[in-house]
């Protein structure tokens, strides 16, 4: 898993969509909000979405090298297999889990991860199913150097607890498209992450997921830091065509993209025909990230 992560061509798909984001991606794929009346009806009905999207014929690792889980996928069964299971033995692909609790109310400018009393024993079930690595989330809105300083060491520091339990993480300080000093706020963050980076062990890996910057091959000296297994890049707001225009621009840098992957797919659609819009966007963003 970790030969291909680090080495293959190709990129991770985001099957993470959880809490608030659900209902959006359900009205996107054409499910309206009164198809359900309870959060354990919606989420049974975004299974079965993620479930028709993994066992599509083309979501194999000819061009998807890993999939970020929610936790209720995780733990759910696809052809009567565990979710991970069949990802990596049926279709070649790393299975991750996003195990962050949500955030926080903006202070500093940004908004850090909840507490999550609960990560080390997820971990270790996590762990157990053979799931990878994870993958946690904050959101960086202004360039305040002490709120992004503190977002970058809550990352690191949950990152370290994972790395603990032998698993990857992923650090996620995503960068709001919006804001009108995103530039700035990526270089601040950027030169907090390489400082973290060179005080870690010199055997430890993480991967990190960030905007794509507004400076193309901003993020270099990320993707080339010998304790980085790899730096993917979130959507982010953007479509699909800006975001991969934008991908293109930055070599090294890979897809984890969630709505920029879905945004074709529709309920009422034949298997056929949602068979070959999931392709086209799977043959765009991985023509994007190599």
């Amino acid at each position: 898993m970790l030969s291909q992560i680090t080495r293959d061509q190709g990129f991770i798909a985001a099957l993470d969509q959880s809490g608030g984001s659900t209902p959006g991606a359900l009205r996107q794929y054409g499910i309206p909000d009164g198809a359900y009346s309870r959060d354990s009806e919606m989420l049974q009905l975004m299974h079965q979405f993620r479930v028709r999207i993994m066992t599509s014929p083309t979501f194999t690792s000819a061009r998807i090298i890993g999939a970020i889980l929610f936790e209720a996928t995780m733990d759910g069964l696809v052809q009567g297999k565990s979710v991970p299971e069949f990802l990596w033995k049926d279709r070649g692909i790393v299975p991750f889990l996003k195990v962050d609790k949500g955030l926080e109310a903006v202070s500093s400018g940004v908004r850090l991860m909840k507490p999550n009393p609960g990560l080390e024993p997820l971990l270790e079930r996590a762990r157990s199913m053979g799931i990878f690595g994870t993958k946690m989330r904050s959101v960086i809105d202004a360039n305040v150097a002490a709120g992004i300083s503190e977002v970058v060491r809550q990352q690191f520091d949950v990152g370290a607890q994972i790395t603990a339990a032998g698993m990857m993480p992923i650090l996620e300080p995503e960068v709001s498209i919006g804001i009108p000093d995103k530039a700035s706020a990526e270089m601040t963050l950027r030169d907090e992450i390489r400082a973290r980076l060179d005080t870690l062990p010199a055997e430890s890996q993480i991967m990190i997921k960030l905007t794509i910057p507004d400076v193309p091959d901003f993020y270099r000296s990320l993707i080339e830091h010998p304790r980085v297994a790899r730096v993917v890049a979130l959507s982010g707001g953007y479509s699909r065509v800006q975001a991969c225009q934008k991908l293109a621009a930055n070599p090294g840098l890979i897809a984890s993209f969630s709505r920029a992957l879905i945004d074709d797919l529709r309920f009422a659609s034949s298997d056929e025909q949602f068979n070959r819009d999931l392709e086209s966007a799977i043959k765009e963003i991985y023509a994007a990230s190599i």
